[in-house]
C-alpha cells in the first residue's frame, strides 16, 4: 500500500479494530471515527491511534484530510448517510471496504479461512493457539478477543494467514483461501441475501474457491469436501467421555488417530469447532502430539459462553444473537449446570434478524425457565415498523418480560434461578460488570 496514512470509519469493531492494528504494526499512521469508545479503540490509542467518537469532519486529523497521503477503510455497517463517508467521496480519496483489503492480505500468504453462520470465532481462535503451539509464525484477524492472546488480532509472522471468512456482505468472496473450514450455514443475514437457498449458493461459491481436497465441511452440509464431525466424517472426534468437567475424546483422519485429546470448553458445538480447528492444523502439517498439548491448554474466546462468577450465581456472558446460537448456550448449562434453574437475558441485534427468526427465537428461549428481553439492538439498521422485543414474548411463557437497561440489575439479582446467561451482539456486554457487582452486593447483605 502507497498511502502513508490510513483512516478507518468505524475503527472500534471486532474486525476493524484487528485491521487497524495490522497497519499500526506495518508502521502507518492510523485515525478513525467510532460512534461508541470502547477498551477495544482505548487499546488502538495506547498503540499510536487517533480515535474520536465525533462525526464531524473537523475532527478528521490533518494529515488524513489529504487525499494523495490517505486510504479509507470503512465497514458496511456505517450508514450509507455517514457524512464521514460523504466528506471522503467527494474529497477523491481511495475508499475500500474492509473485506477488500483483508483480502489483498491473504493473497500474500498461505490462508485458512474458516466460513460459516456460527462457530468462526472460536474455531479461528482455537487454530490460532493450535498453529502456535505448533511453532508456526502466524497472522490472525480474529472476530473475538481470543483469551490465550488477549487480543482479537496477532502478527507473528507470514507462515500462515488465518482469518474468518465472514458472508455478511458477501465479504468473504474478497479472499484467496489455499485451505478453507465450513462450520455451518444456517439461515442469516436475510436482509442481505434474501432467502436461505441464495445464502447457500454464495457459501458453495466461497467454497468452490479451493478444490475439495482442501475444503473440511461440517458433515451433513451440501458442499462436497472432506468432512468433520462427531462420530462421523473423514475427520471425527470418536470416543467421547466427559471428565472433571472437560472434554476427553480420540481425533480419527484417514491417516493418524490423535487419542485422549482433552477440550476445556463446554458444549458440543465446540466439539465440532474443535473438529474443525484441528483439521485445518494436520492440513497445516502440525504435529500431532503438539496439538494434544496446545488444545488441553485452550482457554476460549471472550463472551463465548464465558463463565464471569459461580456465586451466588453461575453468570455465563455470550455472544448468541441467533436461535442456534441460544440454543447451544441452552445445551451447553444442561450439560455442566444439570437441574439448575435458568434465567436467558437477550438483547435482539437487528430489527430484520428478530422479524426473519421470530419462531426461532421463541422456541429456543422458552428453553429457559425465566427470560428476560431488553429492546433491540439497532446496529446498523432504521425501525422496521411492527418489529420490536415484543413480539418475542411469548403467550406459553408467563415468566418473560420486556424491561429497561435500568431495571436488569435488580431484575436478574431477585431472580430466583442459580444459572443467569447474557446474551446479544450489541451492547449488552457492557451490563455484565454491573450485574456482576449487584449480585456480590445482594450476597454480601
Amino acid at each position: 500500500m502507497n498511502k502513508t496514512a490510513v483512516y478507518f470509519v468505524g475503527i472500534g469493531g471486532i474486525g476493524m479494530s484487528g485491521l487497524a492494528q495490522y497497519f499500526l504494526a506495518q508502521g502507518h499512521a492510523v485515525a478513525g471515527y467510532d460512534r461508541t469508545l470502547t477498551p477495544l479503540t482505548e487499546k488502538l490509542v495506547t498503540l499510536g491511534a487517533t480515535v474520536t467518537d465525533s462525526e464531524d469532519v473537523t475532527a478528521i486529523p490533518p494529515l488524513f484530510r489529504d487525499a494523495a497521503q490517505t486510504k479509507v477503510i470503512y465497514t458496511p455497517a456505517i450508514p450509507a448517510h455517514s457524512p464521514l463517508l460523504d466528506f471522503f467521496r467527494t474529497g477523491e480519496f481511495v475508499l475500500q471496504k474492509r473485506a477488500e483489503i483483508i483480502g489483498e492480505i491473504s493473497a500474500t500468504m498461505p490462508c485458512l479461512a474458516v466460513a460459516g453462520t456460527h462457530g468462526k470465532t472460536t474455531t479461528t481462535s482455537l487454530l490460532t493457539h493450535l498453529l502456535r503451539a505448533s511453532g508456526k509464525k502466524i497472522t490472525a484477524f480474529l472476530g473475538g478477543i481470543a483469551q490465550n492472546i488477549g487480543s482479537n488480532f496477532l502478527h507473528e509472522g507470514q507462515d500462515v494467514l488465518v482469518v474468518e471468512a465472514d458472508e455478511f456482505d458477501r465479504s468473504f468472496m474478497h479472499l484467496s483461501p489455499t485451505t478453507i473450514a465450513l462450520t455451518s450455514m444456517d439461515a442469516d443475514h436475510l436482509d442481505i441475501y434474501g432467502s436461505s437457498d441464495e445464502l447457500a449458493k454464495t457459501f458453495s461459491a466461497f467454497a468452490a474457491k479451493v478444490s475439495s481436497e482442501k475444503r473440511f465441511i461440517r458433515h451433513g452440509l451440501a458442499v462436497d469436501g472432506n468432512t468433520f464431525g462427531l462420530d462421523v466424517g473423514t475427520h471425527r472426534v470418536v470416543n467421547l467421555r466427559t471428565q472433571e468437567g472437560c472434554y476427553i475424546f480420540d481425533f480419527q483422519t484417514p491417516e493418524t488417530t490423535i487419542t485422549n485429546l482433552k477440550l476445556p470448553y463446554p458444549g458440543h458445538h465446540n466439539l465440532m469447532n474443535a473438529s474443525a480447528a484441528l483439521a485445518l492444523a494436520l492440513e497445516a502439517n502440525c504435529n500431532p502430539e503438539s496439538l494434544r498439548e496446545a488444545l488441553a491448554t485452550f482457554m476460549g474466546v471472550d463472551r463465548r459462553f464465558s463463565v464471569r462468577m459461580t456465586s451466588p450465581k453461575v453468570l455465563i456472558d455470550d455472544y448468541a444473537h441467533h436461535p442456534t446460537e441460544i440454543n447451544a448456550v441452552v445445551d451447553a448449562i444442561e450439560t455442566f449446570y444439570p437441574n439448575k434453574i435458568k434465567l436467558g437475558v437477550f438483547q435482539p441485534h437487528l430489527f430484520s434478524r428478530t422479524r426473519d427468526f421470530e419462531k426461532g427465537f421463541k422456541k429456543a428461549l422458552a428453553r429457559f425457565d425465566e427470560v428476560i428481553l431488553l429492546d433491540i439492538y439497532p446496529a446498523r439498521e432504521l425501525p422496521i415498523v411492527g418489529i420490536t422485543s415484543h413480539i418475542l414474548i411469548e403467550k406459553l411463557h408467563p415468566n418473560t418480560a420486556l424491561i429497561s437497561k435500568e431495571e436488569l440489575y435488580q431484575k436478574v439479582a431477585n431472580s430466583t434461578a442459580e444459572v443467569v446467561a447474557i446474551m446479544g451482539a450489541g451492547d449488552i456486554a457492557f451490563e455484565v460488570s454491573a450485574i456482576m457487582q449487584t449480585l456480590k452486593n445482594q450476597a454480601h447483605e
